[in-house]
């Protein structure tokens, strides 16, 4: 299993999604020092001339914490108002920290009309390149205040795994990695079974979609199944795809140097 660990050194252009549940204490307010060291962990991947995107969730979460709310709200309406405050202050967050490692950020938010577009789309490919080759870190989520699932047309991504699986088609990732809660894949539950172990390489997705699981944390909305289907998405385009757990950020460089972390889901050949 070496040698597939082995050619995620040569990754050039990576995704990044981070989850709500990495980015929060469980009071689900902020958690400031990982989220330095999440922004140091990928500033040190930009300096040895790595390309990043990152995509964040957290804006709903982020947003009941600033507005003091203790429960997630249930009307689409109010839902969408808590994601436009917690989106800015996402935003003001990374850009802060970002700074201090010398990096300027963009912001990237998208609804499913945009990828299902074919000129949207390639407007969006277009300024992804753009802002990658200023060496501007794109930061990118959904855009929750309009997007939502009871619209066909502007439906959707379901969870930012999704989005993040379709992000990396978009642009071209040589790699994507999910940074959750959960250290990767397990045979069985883990909850359930603490013998169950993590199996740590994936070639036939197929064979191993009846491991994962249910949804995910109460602070999130990303399980394992999920994880899986954005595994479908991003290897189907040629994309490895490795989920690990984002409670130490400084992992990413681990899993750029090879090491066995986390669940590696083998990239097909692109045609």
């Amino acid at each position: 299993m070496q040698e597939p660990r082995n050619r995620l050194k040569a990754a050039k252009r990576v995704v990044v999604k981070v989850g709500t549940s990495t980015l929060t204490h469980d009071t689900g307010r902020v958690d400031l020092a990982r989220m330095d060291r999440l922004c140091r962990a990928l500033s040190d991947q930009m300096n040895q001339g790595r390309e990043v995107v990152l995509v964040t969730s957290g804006a709903i979460g982020v947003g009941l914490a600033r507005l003091r709310m203790k429960d997630r709200p249930k009307e689409m309406r109010e839902k969408q108002a808590v994601a436009a405050v917690g989106q800015c202050e996402l935003m003001s967050l990374y850009s802060r920290l970002f700074s201090e490692y010398g990096y300027v950020v963009g912001q990237v938010l998208l609804t499913r009309g945009d990828v299902d577009d074919p000129l949207a789309r390639e407007n969006a490919r277009n300024t992804f390149a753009c802002l990658l080759e200023k060496e501007v870190l794109p930061i990118v989520n959904e855009n929750d205040t309009v997007s939502t699932a009871e619209i066909p047309h502007q439906g959707s991504f379901g969870d930012n795994d999704m989005l993040s699986a379709v992000v990396a088609a978009l642009v071209g990732a040589d790699l994507l990695v999910l940074l959750s809660d959960i250290d990767g894949l397990y045979e069985r539950d883990p909850r359930e079974d603490p013998e169950a172990r993590l199996i740590g390489y994936v070639k036939d997705i197929d064979a191993v979609a009846g491991a994962a699981g249910g949804a995910g944390t109460r602070r999130g909305t990303g399980g394992m199944r999920s994880k899986v289907e954005a595994a479908r998405i991003a290897t189907a385009a040629g994309v490895a795809m490795v989920v690990a757990n984002g409670k130490d950020p400084e992992v990413l460089g681990g899993i750029l140097r090879g090491e066995p972390l986390g669940t590696l889901f083998a990239a097909k050949k692109r045609t």
